[in-house]
């Protein structure tokens, strides 16, 4: 599998960024551990994980994926420099803990190197915008952890382009480091957050570009295509907007691209995102072998200029 820069990070990461939030979710250790082997063994290298990963679920009080890659880890200390792990701080951990201050990113860190049971952090991501404290004290308390070796290198995880050029401001006025990556919401159906202004301004400024949500939920496989198809499903609410907002035309587009490079859906929904300029991965996930063969495929998968063209309904 052929690795990506990540722009002025010096990481060369895997074309698919496997999604560690069904690490401790929808995956216990014995299964987590299978497809940690299996994604090492195929070549794709680079975790994406967070402290909060998975709060969300019930009995689970957050850092349980970082616990069970740490696990894997340690068990197998030798592919340790040959993997990427990213993680995130700023969700809400509970008691009051939570945000981007000085405060809690170094008790936070060190909680998950902990958790990680390694020495540093590949890519540290701010996980959402916080608006009570200022990006000077965000960034400086980074500059410490740079320094540290303890992370290698920095990014930021749903901030549009206005915060973008308000911390590198901050880091240029201040001689700190800036955002060397960023994690947006990007797919075919969620195209506005994205692209235009923020887009251009990774380009201009070789931002690294990760996206999350790439198949929209799972909504791109092409499995939920009514309103009855979402019924008891976990993910309802989420995929309904996309069948409210002309989705259907999209995987209508999707299923005939599809069949012309003789893939699924959810490959050629992951192969127009490694088409997209400024993109360097799309953030993936898988819970049985067959997903993660069909992640593989899609990183080698190639559309033409028409094909991307027909995807792009909207």
């Amino acid at each position: 599998m052929k690795m990506r820069q990540l722009g002025q990070t010096g990481l060369e990461i895997s074309p698919i960024v496997f999604g560690g939030n069904v690490f401790g979710w929808t995956l216990d250790e014995t299964e987590s551990f299978k497809m940690l082997d299996a994604c090492f063994d195929q070549g794709l290298t680079t975790i994406d994980t967070a402290d909060v990963y998975s709060r969300w679920a019930p009995g689970n009080q957050g850092g349980e994926s970082e616990t069970l890659i740490g696990n894997w880890l340690a068990a197998r200390p030798e592919k340790r420099e040959k993997m990427q792990i990213f993680t995130k701080v700023g969700n809400d951990m509970g008691d009051g803990n939570g945000g981007l201050s000085k405060r809690w990113i170094k008790q936070a860190v060190e909680d998950s190197l902990s958790r990680l049971k390694t020495d540093y952090i590949d890519l540290y991501f701010s996980h959402k915008p916080d608006p009570e404290t200022p990006h000077e004290e965000t960034l400086a308390v980074y500059k410490e952890l740079l320094d540290e070796g303890k992370i290698r290198s920095i990014g930021a995880s749903n901030y549009d382009e206005n915060l973008m050029e308000e911390a590198q401001k901050a880091a240029k006025e201040h001689d700190l480091p800036s955002y060397q990556v960023i994690q947006p919401e990007y797919s075919l159906v969620s195209r506005g957050g994205f692209e235009g202004p923020l887009q251009r301004f990774c380009i201009d400024n070789d931002i690294g570009v990760v996206t999350y949500f790439s198949l929209a939920s799972g909504f791109l496989s092409g499995k939920y295509r009514s309103k009855e198809d979402l019924e008891g499903s976990a993910r309802g609410m989420m995929v309904k907007k996309y069948i409210e907002n002309g989705g259907l035309e999209i995987l209508k587009a999707l299923e005939e691209v599809a069949a012309q490079v003789d893939a699924t859906m959810a490959e050629t929904a992951i192969a127009w995102l490694l088409h997209r300029d400024g993109v360097t991965a799309p953030i993936a996930s898988a819970t049985k072998q067959s997903q993660l063969d069909s992640l593989i495929k899609a990183a080698s998968l190639s559309l033409s200029d028409e094909q991307v063209k027909t995807l792009e309904v909207f």
